[in-house]
């Protein structure tokens, strides 16, 4: 009782503070995001403090691998991350209280469209704690009050982050309670949010493939399908092999715990005999632990036997699958065959089958020589992201602020009835 009847009271202070931020003005949005920036980086070694009781905690545990401590992780260069995005968002244009698509029909009516906020959105998410700080500016600017349910492992850095945002909204003159954090990390408090239809408009999970499944499976709040990111980069017959091995190299090894990494290499049968050879010493120096096929394992001794479940696994960690093809096609369809639609790259010198993979692989970002890494609203210009949706419908690919709003029919008339 004592879990819902928290997550209840926040949801319905949450509704009732989305009332009064969905009608606030894009100069009163912009000074309190600009407010939150100021505050962030002001306050940036209680920031630290509060994330360094989080890494001690997760010390005394077992089973966390180098890559979940780095997502977990704030330093002073990723809080000034943090608040680069704030100031981002901040010059984004306001998409609330835009019109579109006006039209007057025979009988003089004018039908068109106009944006407007979500109203009360829900962020179930894992480890990340500058989520915490994306997913209330994008929220806010958006017009949102946003329900924040992050993991045990980050909570002592998300309180703090909280209380800073909630500070400046009351400062602000905004309701505080347009930004809550759910206290509770018992699983039970996620439970709760996913089924508070009425109060809670929509619910982003972003996390691990099993918690977007079980959000999705267990919630009646509709549900963006996230994160989960089984990326490939594939390396073409005639390739610039030398280019391939950078982009290979910086998506899988640039930050390994995150979304848009590459957990599967494929190559051409051509490109293999001199691309392997060169690029897997380089891999396996750098700590990765590599499964393969036996053409693979041909090339190296110290790549291990891959099996079926590695062609399906979204690692997060320093572990890559690598499976020589041979052709585009055979490419293209094991991409689509244990993809995630998340992120997918060719490197390739030709323009023809260039084009041929950006239309045949079924993903949310199709990349043509370059690494998968550049999935992520603040290198699409996006300011930040509430999430990368790797499903099709209302939005796909990183979520920005017009992700955030939905849309209502506005009708001009002049006193007509229907005959």
């Amino acid at each position: 009782m004592a879990v819902y009847s928290e997550v209840l009271s926040k949801a319905r202070l949450a509704r009732d503070a989305s009332r009064v931020l969905g009608s606030a003005s894009t100069v009163d949005k912009n000074r309190l995001l600009l407010m939150i920036t100021e505050a962030v980086q002001n306050e940036q070694q209680r920031i630290i403090d509060a994330n360094e009781v989080d890494l001690d905690n997760l010390k005394q545990k077992d089973g966390y691998s180098a890559a979940f401590h780095d997502r977990l992780l704030l330093t002073e260069q990723r809080i000034e991350a943090m608040a680069e995005g704030l100031r981002q968002i901040t010059a984004l244009e306001d998409p609330v209280g835009e019109v579109t698509g006006m039209r007057t029909r025979p009988n003089g009516l004018l039908i068109g469209q106009v944006r407007v906020p979500m109203g009360v959105i829900g962020i179930i998410y894992e480890a990340r704690p500058n989520v915490t700080v994306d997913a209330a500016g994008l929220a806010l600017k958006a017009g949102n009050a946003v329900i924040l349910r992050g993991s045990s492992e980050a909570i002592h850095s998300n309180k703090v982050l909280v209380q800073i945002i909630r500070e400046q909204l009351l400062k602000s003159g905004l309701p505080e309670d347009a930004v809550c954090l759910i206290e509770d990390t018992d699983r039970a408090a996620a439970r709760e949010l996913m089924r508070l239809n009425g109060l809670v408009d929509l619910l982003i999970p972003r996390g691990g493939r099993s918690l977007i499944k079980s959000v999705v499976e267990n919630s009646t709040v509709p549900v963006i399908e996230t994160g989960a990111g089984n990326c490939h980069v594939y390396v073409d017959e005639g390739a610039d092999l030398e280019m391939a091995a950078a982009i290979v190299l910086n998506a899988k090894l640039q930050r390994p715990g995150v979304c848009n990494a590459m957990e599967t290499l494929l190559a051409h049968r051509e490109a293999a005999k001199d691309f392997l050879p060169a690029v897997l010493p380089l891999l396996l120096e750098a700590g990765v632990e590599i499964r393969g096929c036996p053409r693979t394992q041909s090339y190296h001794p110290a790549v291990k036997e891959a099996v079926q479940a590695d062609w399906e696994t979204e690692y997060l960690d320093l572990i890559l699958a690598v499976r020589v093809v041979d052709s585009l096609s055979e490419a293209v369809d094991h991409i689509n065959s244990y993809g995630t639609m998340h992120s997918e790259a060719i490197v390739t010198r030709d323009y023809d089958r260039a084009r041929l993979f950006l239309n045949s692989v079924d993903a949310a970002a199709v990349y043509v020589n370059a690494s998968t890494r550049f999935t992520d609203g603040f290198e699409f210009g996006l300011g930040a992201e509430m999430g990368i949706s790797t499903q099709k419908l209302h939005a796909r690919g990183p979520m920005g602020l017009q992700a955030l709003t939905s849309l209502k029919y506005i009708i001009y008339g002049s006193g007509q009835i229907r005959p």
